[in-house]
This record gives structure tokens, C-alpha cells and sequence, in this order.
């Protein structure tokens, strides 16, 4: 891991609530991470919804309000 000087300011937005896990606030690396896995970093999701450590897109989508996804469904007809 490498020093990052935004760290301290990112933590203040990191919702991340995997204790061991160490890329939080360094998100250069936490997405690339994410991403590698086929996954979607914590910071994506609800609190609610990062709870439960199933980074998949598909919790994505089925964890964002049913309004968002109506509005976007609409948008793209």
C-alpha cells in the first residue's frame, strides 16, 4: 500500500465497515481492487447496504431506492 495524502480527507467519506480491510480512504486502490474482483466499492452503496458485504452489481441495482431506478428506467425508454 502506498501513502496517499488525501487519506485523511477521504476517510471522512468512506463508509466502508470491513475493519481489517486496508485501501480505506486510499480509493485509487479500493477501486481498483473492486474492480478486479467484479465487484463495487462501499462507498457506492447505501450504509444499509454496504452492511452486508456483497459488493456485486446486482446488489447495486436491487439496493438503490425504487424511485432512482423508475427515473432511470423512464430516461431510457
Amino acid at each position: 500500500m502506498k501513502d496517499c495524502p488525501n487519506q485523511k480527507q477521504n476517510l471522512a467519506n468512506c463508509n466502508c465497515s470491513y475493519e481489517p480491510c486496508l485501501r480505506k480512504g486510499i480509493c485509487c486502490e479500493c477501486v481498483l481492487y473492486h474492480r478486479k474482483n467484479g465487484q463495487i466499492p462501499a462507498c457506492f452503496f447505501s450504509s444499509d447496504a454496504e452492511k452486508t458485504y456483497d459488493r456485486s452489481s446486482s446488489n447495486f441495482i436491487h439496493s438503490r431506492p425504487q424511485k432512482s431506478r423508475a427515473l432511470k428506467a423512464e430516461a431510457m425508454s
